[in-house]
């Protein structure tokens, strides 16, 4: 256990870290409009894959994550995956200059490594560095950093990349000129090029400054045994607790997209303007941070960690439902309202999954990190459903599943194959 100046010190560190990949994670709220405008996309399926493209690098890249910061350690292997993101957010230049959303989503998916080992090392690290039983706790107050970035970054890349978005939108479907049209989505695509071109620069001091700081190594664990006392296990495999823990997770980041990326799509096609739509992914991160507030106040004082998540599936059940009942910004409300039911999710799951693991916390973070993605898959059968059906149906039963199981993991499924179940 580090001394608690260094335990300051570390707190402060992966503070920064998850403020810097919230911010980057949940652009893809406003990318999702601005790509499929400037791109010349024909429909929402196509630009939804700027969720499959950044999420997916998290489930290849896990488990390769895990090896290298078996290699690298914490903090390098943490610096490492900064300097990968500069490179993905480098790529948006070019990409830009030449209207390629295929080099867009080559970028997204770079960033996605980077961000995969940067979550591997990061989650694991602020959850050993304390007792267990207040891990939930810590990683809330990450969660505000990282929500608050979260909820910043639309509103700041929206106002320089989608600024008159509904005028550009017309002055595009109107050009009668091909010339004229290529034009104006030239002029679009370029407005994204200074805003990662500094994001790049930054990422990469950020790299450099966390290669030379005082962030100590952590252990996961010195013990063969899991906390439980169970007796040495072989393989991560042996740990039902955690397999179960990587659906829930995987179903949860679900969810969490739908309700932050998803919500501008969602709210596209009940008519509203882009210039409105633009700003929902906000909306449903500051609801987040009203949870992760929420977490660092009760948890563990007031909460156990099952008992806040088994909470926030129930209120997960009734807002999708909500959602699906009612109509127009009444439905975006409890869609954004879902961002407090998240909230406390993540927190949740990720120490209950990985408790008792022992020599194996690496790799099980590994295979929890994996579950990410979920913000690729389901946003994809949304988009599938959409065709077929009202976007309001195909919302509630792409999350209503979801919450149902994360209630069932809160219930029972963290203690399947534990002495305590």
């Amino acid at each position: 256990m580090p001394t608690s100046k260094n335990y300051v010190v570390s707190i402060t560190i992966i503070g920064v870290l998850f403020f810097i990949f919230g911010f980057i994670t949940w652009l893809n709220g406003t990318l999702i409009p601005f790509l499929k405008l400037s791109c010349d996309l024909t429909s929402d399926s196509q630009a939804l894959l700027v969720t499959f493209a950044f999420y997916m690098a998290y489930f290849f890249l896990a488990i390769p994550s895990s090896f290298i910061l078996g290699k690298t350690g914490y903090k390098r292997g943490m610096s490492l995956g900064l300097m990968i993101m500069a490179i993905g957010a480098f790529l948006f230049i070019p990409a830009a200059r030449d209207r390629n959303f295929s080099l867009f989503l080559t970028g997204l998916f770079i960033q996605g490594m980077g961000l995969a080992l940067l979550q591997t090392a990061s989650n694991p690290y602020i959850a050993v560095i304390g007792p267990i039983e207040s891990a939930a706790k810590r990683i809330s107050i990450m969660g505000v950093c990282n929500k608050v970035a979260g909820a910043l970054s639309p509103l700041i890349l929206g106002a320089v990349v989608l600024k008159g978005a509904a005028e550009i939108e017309s002055q595009i479907a109107s050009a009668t000129d091909p010339a004229q049209r290529i034009l104006l989505l030239q002029e679009l695509s370029h407005r994204v090029i200074n805003p990662y071109l500094i994001m790049g620069l930054v990422l990469a001091v950020l790299a450099i400054l966390i290669w030379i700081s005082p962030l100590p190594e952590i252990e996961s664990a010195s013990s063969e045994n899991g906390s439980d006392g169970s007796p040495s296990k072989t393989s991560v495999f042996e740990f039902p607790h955690l397999l179960l823990g990587v659906l829930c997770l995987f179903l949860y980041v679900g969810v969490e997209v739908m309700a932050g990326d998803v919500i501008g799509t969602y709210g596209k096609s009940l008519g509203m303007a882009l210039d409105q739509t633009k700003n929902f992914t906000s909306y449903t991160l500051w609801s987040m941070v009203l949870g992760y507030a929420i977490g660092i106040i009760a948890i563990p004082k007031y909460l156990k960690q099952q008992t806040a998540l088994k909470i926030s599936a129930i209120v997960g059940i009734v807002f999708a439902t909500l959602a699906f009942v009612t109509h127009g910004y009444m439905s975006i409300l409890f869609i954004a309202l879902l961002g407090l039911a998240n909230s406390l999710m993540w927190p949740a799951i990720f120490p209950m999954a990985i408790d008792g693991l022992g020599k194996f916390t690496k790799i099980g973070s590994a295979l929890l990190v994996m579950g990410i993605a979920g913000g690729a898959i389901l946003p994809q059968v949304y988009g599938l459903l959409a065709k077929s059906m009202s976007t309001q149906t195909a919302f509630w039963i792409c999350t209503l599943p979801c919450y149902l199981y994360i209630l069932y993991y809160a219930m029972r499924g963290h203690l399947v194959g534990r002495k305590t179940a």
